[in-house]
């Protein structure tokens, strides 16, 4: 009875819920009111009929007949009696079977139900929480974190401010609280003082008031915001965010890094320190059709394969493994051994390198286009819209639509080498990978999901890479709460961070601790102390205090967790 009072105290809370149930008590009033009428006109009609029934027949009859039972035993013999009868019958079908049910229903039932649930929803954290992470957004991005969290058991909430969404999201299994984003009592209630990080996913505008209102809570809290337009960034600052990210940008640079030169340089793709993480193509080079124990990697060069992208799957290193022509070889090593491996292994062109391919111009386009400027390889950029397209134009951006083969071919479809599709919409993304890929069947296609599912479906259109807006950004969220713990290489791809060694390894040789035979990771690097072993000795011991780097597909990080943590 109490939580039955406690649900009724919530739902009369809602002046429209008020508003609804007084209509339904008008209604019911009202039907009241006709039985007593009709109950009124039964005796009449009989006293007519020279019969007389009690009060509670008159009832009896009045309901029996409204609800359509007509058990027959009380009937008039006239014609003015068994017309008044099909009135009450019509009026009862009317009345119990279409308005009343649905009344109820729309008015009362729905909404009490609406109000059960949203009491449920919860509307602060418990008191003591601390070290959390406070997620204000619930777009792709954010439960692309919240989900990356839930992995490795980072405690987290979000805060939501739309009830039905907030309602969802908690029926989901989120950890959910519910208020207004420009109210500082909503972070208040997630005990945003006491969060590790609070992160604030809306557009610059919103974000900014997000900032301000948390600083009337907390003026030391870490405060992370997304940006749309890199101008919103000193003013975001201003508002007292720690840390101002272009979540757009970030993801174009990655793209353009993954673009290769005409003499097949290296590309360094991730540092640590002294560790860098390089993509190199197998095409050209000695290497084709040799088993990684031949080439000499370590050896020569001083560098460890960290693995082989071989179209989208990621293939962990072994000895026996033989490169093929279309391999790209994964290389984890100083910045200096790097470059004595492409002076040795890069040839020279005769021919200009032509223009990477951009398709789309939005931020993520204008971050490749801007960071491959940088890198002085040539591009062209192909967008539709032209406020999108610079005043200053020489020539590199193609006003025109990219699912076009005219505006394709003026962008030079048939000499590049590469094409990156940069749009935001997936399906547009799809669409242009599987065109792009009937037109060149040898080039590089890279290409950028917005949405985590896409992923593999741009992988089956033809992309040679792909990589997710979503998970770059859990990925530099993650890194902000656990440093250096994990980095994104590839979709499903990742090098993670490993802070002391499974009990089971320590005493024993690399060589023998089976790490890739059984889990399918590669360490690539082991520090102790201030020193990084890069590569590792296959023959140094494995020492309780050294912290390890691996790399491995989402599925050997997984058997490696499984397996020894």
């Amino acid at each position: 009875m109490k939580f039955l009072a406690s649900q009724m105290a919530f739902f009369l809370r809602h002046q429209s819920n008020r508003r609804n149930l007084r209509f339904v008590l008008r209604l019911a009033l009202f039907l009241l009111l006709l039985i007593a009428a009709y109950s009124a006109a039964f005796h009449s009609l009989m006293a007519a009929e020279g019969r007389s029934f009690s009060p509670l027949t008159g009832l009896y009859w009045t309901l029996t007949v409204m609800s359509t039972l007509g058990f027959g035993d009380i009937t008039f013999a006239g014609d003015a009696g068994r017309l008044f009868s099909l009135v009450v019958l019509l009026s009862g079908v009317l009345f119990f079977m279409l308005v009343l049910p649905f009344t109820f229903i729309r008015f009362v039932f729905a909404p009490w139900l609406e109000a059960k649930a949203s009491a449920m929803t919860p509307r602060e954290l418990p008191a003591g929480v601390s070290g959390h992470l406070v997620v204000v957004g619930t777009d792709v991005i954010a439960l692309s974190i919240v989900e990356r969290c839930q992995k490795y058991a980072i405690p987290h909430v979000l805060l939501v401010e739309e009830e039905a969404l907030a309602i969802e999201l908690f029926d989901a299994g989120c950890r959910v609280v519910l208020g207004p984003l420009d109210a500082a009592q909503s972070y208040r209630a997630v005990r945003a003082g006491e969060a590790s990080l609070v992160l604030a996913l809306h557009d610059d505008l919103k974000n900014t008031n997000i900032a301000a209102t948390l600083r009337e809570v907390s003026s030391t809290v870490p405060l992370a915001a997304s940006i749309n337009l890199s101008e919103s960034a000193d003013i975001l600052a201003l508002a007292g965010c720690t840390h101002v990210i272009h979540f757009a940008r970030k993801l174009g640079e990655g793209l353009a890094r993954r673009v290769f030169n005409a003499g097949l340089e290296s590309n360094i793709i991730g540092r640590f320190e002294g560790l860098c993480i390089a993509e190199s193509p197998a095409r050209h080079t000695p290497f084709v059709g040799k088993c990684l124990a031949e080439s000499g990697f370590r050896s020569r060069f001083g560098l460890n394969v960290a693995g082989i992208l071989r179209g989208n799957h990621y293939l962990a290193a072994g000895p026996d493994s033989i490169l093929q022509v279309g391999d790209v070889i994964l290389l984890a090593g100083s910045e200096d051994r790097l470059r004595s491996y492409d002076a040795a292994v890069a040839f020279e062109s005769d021919l200009d390198m032509p223009p990477v391919l951009i398709l789309g111009g939005g931020r993520v386009g204008t971050a490749v286009a801007e960071t491959l400027k940088g890198r002085s390889i040539p591009f062209r950029l192909v967008e539709q819209n032209p406020a999108l397209i610079p005043e200053k134009n020489g020539g590199e951006y193609i006003l025109g639509n990219a699912a076009r083969i005219d505006v394709l071919v003026r962008a030079g479809i048939e000499q590049t080498h590469t094409v990156v599709v940069t749009t935001h919409n997936d399906d547009l993304n799809i669409y242009l990978t599987i065109y792009c890929r009937k037109l060149r069947p040898d080039i590089q296609i890279i290409s950028r999901a917005t949405r985590d599912r896409n992923v593999a479906s741009l992988y089956n259109a033809g992309a040679n890479l792909v990589m997710s807006h979503a998970s770059l950004a859990a990925d530099i969220i993650t890194n902000l709460l656990i440093p250096g713990r994990v980095f994104m290489l590839t979709e499903g791809c990742n090098i993670f961070r490993l802070s002391a060694p499974p009990p089971s390894l320590v005493g024993i040789p690399l060589r023998k601790s089976r790490i890739r035979e059984d889990t399918d990771c590669t360490l690539i690097a082991v520090r102790n102390g201030s020193e990084l072993r890069v590569p590792p000795d296959p023959d140094a011991v494995i020492r309780a205090e050294d912290e390890f780097l691996l790399i491995g597909a989402a599925e050997a990080e997984k058997a490696f967790m499984e397996k020894y943590c």
